[in-house]
């Protein structure tokens, strides 16, 4: 991303192309999770355009009463009022569709969310690491919102503009046969033009979504490590870039723009031409020009179709107006499916799991074998056809040169890094431990754990949020937290920047210890828990450690051999095969 503007552009032709069948059914298909509003959003505009109907005929007869048959005011009186009676009933009823049309979006927004939330945690970290957050958080949140249009606006407008003109045309041809003609053939060319101006407005969507979510990576990147490009003298030319790459946002903004206002020039355009047409029909008739009737045009009859031509094209003007949300949706689910590597789908829609694993309490039995695994940029394998077995209960090191594929092992036992093999906790195949499940059974402390904004008590909670005070204090202290946090001056309290800031990465470390303190894991899983520690503190944690192991299964990867020394059992990661030492 550092190449400024160009490094956002992309093949325009892959942008043009019409999006996959299967991801505009699955847009469809998100209809399911608020069916109910949207058919209250989607019949309120029919059911305003039948009170429509009755309200211009209303109109132009009260009209005609008054103008032609010179009908006392008070005898109007009741014409007048049953007429504002409808355009109260009518604008109540537009707003009630607006309100189950804005539910309707919120809950396919939040349906959405959910999957993909899911499917983030289902991919595991390995699959995250490799995505840029920036990326990630744009579908999340941007991406999303993209939908709220199609759903709330769109599929109503879509449903009056497929319906309303025609019907209004066909109710004018008893009335006036021309008028309705006129009416009913220039209604239909509408779509048919804004379909085609559509195909560019969906790939000007596309590119620009792409733009935003690949700027918005852009961006926190480099707001991420801002300290680092001032340190080396690099924060001018990175604000140049970014500069650069807003700047070329900014083109592609324009560019949907201007296709959404050719968009409405082609409606404008011939919704002027059949009012007008109608208009000078009526005049030309009214004036004895022109005389096509085998009946005498009346004031009200006239009147009733000058009422009703423009209504014929406004489900036409408002449908053109939302037309773009259904160019930005589809660009949306485009850039989730790329991004996430397919769409999600439906609990029901997905094959049936695997029979779920069976928890038991107490220590955790683990068995390996067969297992090989990869790692990018590395072309002999980290570990193949590696095997290992933990008794339950039973405390073990592991031990091997940095790099050697210690925190790979951890990593894959935890179901955090794909893998090939057979891993088995408890006996039960690690595929058909549920999330929840697996999470509650195996706990595991990597070498940079993730600490959170909020203060240390807070971090600490995190193990186990229903936590007393008095249970978050006693794990500090076990973790040795309370050793740097009582010097602080707000202790426990001490506010903490994102990932930590304002930590040392051992005192972070011991923050994530105390987690561990605060469960009641069948296996525990620790990396390198006391690589940061002086040799006093050290002691002291790994005799916590141990102490809280006690009556659980331990596998703690460290290079130390005097922390390896504490323990009965010690595993060596040589030749990518796990050996006994």
């Amino acid at each position: 991303m550092s190449g400024g503007a160009s490094s956002l552009e992309h093949d325009p032709s892959a942008s043009l192309r019409k999006p996959p069948r299967e991801q505009s059914r699955w847009l469809m298909s998100l209809a399911r999770a608020a069916r109910f509003p949207l058919m209250l959003a989607g019949a309120a505009p029919l059911v305003s355009g039948v009170l429509l109907v009755v309200q211009a005929w209303l109109l132009a007869n009260v009209l005609d009463a008054a103008i032609a048959r010179q009908v006392p005011r008070q005898e109007l009186l009741a014409g007048i009022l049953a007429i504002a009676a409808l355009m109260g009933v009518r604008a109540c009823i537009t707003w009630l569709g607006e309100r189950a049309g804005a539910d309707a979006s919120e809950r396919i927004k939040r349906h959405v969310r959910q999957a993909l939330f899911t499917r983030l945690l289902d991919k595991g970290p390995d699959w995250s690491r490799r995505k840029a957050s920036g990326e990630i958080a744009s579908a999340l949140v941007d991406q999303v919102e993209a939908l709220d249009g199609f759903f709330a606006k769109y599929l109503p407008a879509m449903a009056a503009a497929a319906l309303l003109p025609v019907a209004f045309a066909v109710v004018l041809l008893p009335v006036d046969v021309v008028a309705g003609l006129v009416l009913l053939i220039t209604a239909p060319l509408i779509p048919l033009f804004m379909a085609l101006v559509g195909w560019g407005a969906q790939g000007a969507s596309r590119r620009h979504l792409r733009a935003f979510a690949r700027l918005s990576g852009f961006f926190a990147d480099r707001l991420r490590g801002l300290s680092t490009l001032k340190l080396y003298g690099r924060a001018e030319a990175e604000a140049a870039s970014v500069a650069a790459a807003s700047d070329a946002l900014r083109q592609r903004t324009m560019s949907v723009l201007r296709i959404a206002f050719l968009s409405s020039a082609v409606l404008e355009f011939f919704a002027a031409l059949g009012v007008a047409g109608v208009a000078v029909y009526i005049g030309l008739t009214y004036l004895g020009f022109l005389d096509v009737r085998w009946s005498p045009l009346t004031l009200q009859a006239g009147l009733f179709c000058l009422l009703m031509a423009p209504e014929v094209y406004a489900p036409l003007r408002q449908f053109a107006a939302h037309y773009h949300d259904r160019a930005a949706a589809l660009a949306a689910v485009t850039q989730i499916a790329t991004l996430f590597d397919g769409l999600p789908q439906d609990a029901a829609a997905q094959a049936e799991p695997a029979a779920p694993a069976v928890v038991t309490p107490g220590a955790a039995a683990l068995a390996v074998a067969g297992l090989s695994m990869t790692a990018p940029g590395r072309p002999l394998p980290v570990l193949s056809d590696a095997a290992l077995s933990l008794a339950a209960g039973e405390h073990v090191a592991l031990m091997g040169e940095s790099g050697i594929g210690k925190s790979t092992l951890i990593e894959a036992i935890a179901r955090l890094r794909p893998c090939t093999g057979d891993v088995r906790i408890d006996g039960a195949p690690l595929a058909q431990w549920r999330e929840a499940d697996l999470r509650a059974r195996v706990a595991l402390i990597g070498q940079k754990p993730q600490l959170l904004a909020g203060s240390i008590a807070d971090n600490i909670r995190l193990g186990r949020p229903s936590a007393s005070d008095a249970q978050v204090l006693e794990a500090a202290r076990r973790a040795c937290v309370l050793e740097f946090a009582e010097s602080l001056p707000q202790g426990l309290a001490t506010p903490l920047g994102s990932r930590g800031h304002g930590l040392s990465g051992g005192q972070a470390q011991r923050v994530a210890l105390a987690r561990l303190f605060l469960r009641d894991p069948g296996l525990i899983l620790l990396d390198e828990p006391t690589a940061h520690l002086d040799e006093a503190t050290q002691a002291r944690v790994l005799d916590e450690i141990l102490a809280f192991a006690a009556g659980r299964t331990l596998l703690l990867a460290t290079h130390s051999p005097a922390v390896a020394a504490r323990f009965s059992r010690v595993l060596r990661i040589a030749d990518a095969k796990v050996k006994d030492a």
